[in-house]
C-alpha cells in the first residue's frame, strides 16, 4: 500500500528536509461537484458499544466519525470543513509534510458541501455509498468524490477508521492518533487482512446505524436499503471485497488501486465489483493479488487502469499536491484524474444500483486514458 502524500514526498526527495514553508502558500481547493443538485452534509459521532476498538482494546467501544453527503435544496449557508485544524496538523506532521504545508492547511480548503442543510428527496428513494479511504488517510481524502456522487443524486456515507490515521478529532475535542501505525512493521498480509476485517465491520455499523430501526441520522429516510454501494482508495477499496463478502447488503464495489492480498475465497463473490488502477501498478501481472481475486470474481466484473496517474490521483491528495507544485510522477493533471475517478465510479453505481446500462464500462468512450484490460 503507498503511503499518500508520503508517496509523493518520497518520490521526489522531499520528505523531511526541514524546508521552511513558503511565506505566500497557493490555495488548495478541489473541483465543484458536477451533478443537478446542490450537496448538503452532517458529521455523525457514531459509537458501536458491541465490541471493543480492535485497535485500542482497553476502549470498551468502538468510535467513528462519519460524514454524510446527501442532496439539498439549500445553496446558501456555512459549508462543511474539509478537516479540523488538529486533524490538518495531526496529518501533516505525521506525514513529515511540514515543509510544504502549513499545519493548517487542510483546515483552510473550501468545500461546497451546505452544513447540516436540509436533505431533499422521495423517502427510500436514494441509493448509499460508503466511502472508505486508504490506510492512514482521512475520510476528508475523498470528499471531492463524494460531493459528487452526492450532486447525482446518492446519499454518501465516508468513514473514519479510528487508530488508522494520525488525527481523528471527536466533538469533545479528543485527539485519536495512529495506533495502528506502532504494529504493521511485521508480516504486511496478515496486518492488511486484519485492517480489511476491522473495515468490514465498521461498514456493518455504520450500515446499521443509516438504516436500522432507530437511524442516526433525521435524513435516513431517504436511503433505499436496497441499494447499497461501497468504494475506496487503497485499503479502504481494497477493504470493499472483505465487505462485500461479509455483508451481503453491500449489493456493489469498487477498488481504486488498493492492494488486496488475496481477499476472495475460492467460493468467490458473485456481486459487481470494479477493479480501477493505475497502469503502472495494477495492470495484469503488476499486482499478483489482483490478478488473483479478479479471477475468484463470479458476478459482473471490471478492471480498469488509467494511463498517466499515480496512488494518490483517486483521492484528493494529488490536487493539493499539484497545487503546490511538487511532481510525483503523474502526466495528467489532478483536475482530469478526479473527473475520470467520478466518472467511473458513477457509471459503476448508476449500472450496479440504479439499473442504468452504463456502454462506458465496456468501452472508454471520451476517456483515451482508460483502459479496459479485463472482464
Amino acid at each position: 500500500m503507498s503511503n499518500l502524500l508520503a508517496t509523493v514526498l518520497v518520490a521526489t526527495g522531499l520528505v523531511a528536509t526541514g524546508l521552511a514553508v513558503p511565506a505566500a502558500e497557493p490555495a488548495l481547493s478541489i473541483p465543484a461537484p458536477t451533478g443537478p443538485h446542490h450537496v448538503g452534509a452532517t458529521v455523525l459521532d457514531l459509537t458501536d458499544t458491541s465490541r471493543a476498538d480492535p485497535w485500542v482494546p482497553t476502549d470498551p467501544a468502538r468510535e467513528l466519525m462519519v460524514t454524510v453527503f446527501y442532496p439539498t435544496g439549500v445553496d446558501h449557508g456555512a459549508t462543511l470543513p474539509y478537516q479540523s485544524a488538529a486533524e490538518s496538523a495531526a496529518f501533516i506532521t505525521g506525514r513529515h509534510a511540514t515543509a510544504h504545508f502549513a499545519l493548517d492547511a487542510f483546515s483552510t480548503v473550501p468545500t461546497h458541501a451546505h452544513l447540516d442543510a436540509a436533505p431533499a428527496g422521495r423517502p427510500h428513494s436514494l441509493p448509499l455509498v460508503v466511502l472508505s479511504p486508504g490506510y492512514t488517510a482521512q475520510r476528508s481524502s475523498l470528499t471531492s468524490l463524494a460531493e459528487d456522487l452526492a450532486s447525482h443524486g446518492y446519499v454518501v456515507a465516508a468513514i473514519d477508521h479510528t487508530y488508522e490515521t494520525y488525527g481523528i478529532e471527536f466533538p469533545d475535542g479528543r485527539i485519536a492518533g495512529c495506533a495502528t501505525c506502532a504494529i504493521d512493521d511485521g508480516d504486511e498480509t496478515a496486518f492488511f487482512q486484519r485492517l480489511f476485517r476491522v473495515h468490514a465491520a465498521d461498514v456493518s455499523f455504520v450500515l446499521d446505524s443509516l438504516t436500522g430501526p432507530h437511524p442516526a441520522w433525521p435524513g435516513a429516510h431517504l436511503i433505499d436499503a436496497t441499494r447499497i454501494g461501497m468504494s475506496g482508495h487503497s485499503a479502504g477499496g481494497a477493504a470493499a471485497l472483505t465487505t462485500m463478502l461479509a455483508d451481503p447488503r453491500v449489493g456493489a464495489g469498487i477498488d481504486m488501486d488498493g492492494t488486496t492480498y488475496d481477499s476472495v475465497p475460492a467460493t468467490g463473490l458473485s456481486r459487481p465489483f470494479l477493479f480501477l488502477g493505475t497502469e503502472s501498478e495494477h495492470s495484469p501481472g503488476q499486482d499478483t493479488t489482483w490478478d488473483h481475486d479478479f479471477g475468484a470474481l463470479t458476478g459482473w466484473r471490471r478492471w480498469l487502469t488509467v494511463t498517466g496517474t499515480i496512488h494518490l490521483s483517486f483521492s484528493d491528495y494529488q490536487a493539493f499536491t499539484d497545487e503546490i507544485g511538487l511532481d510525483g510522477g503523474a502526466t495528467i493533471t489532478a483536475t482530469r484524474a478526479i473527473e475520470i475517478t467520478r466518472r467511473y465510479t458513477r457509471a459503476m453505481f448508476d449500472q450496479s444500483l440504479r439499473h442504468i446500462p452504463q456502454p462506458l464500462l465496456n468501452a472508454s468512450t471520451g476517456y483515451p486514458e482508460v483502459t479496459v484490460v479485463a472482464r
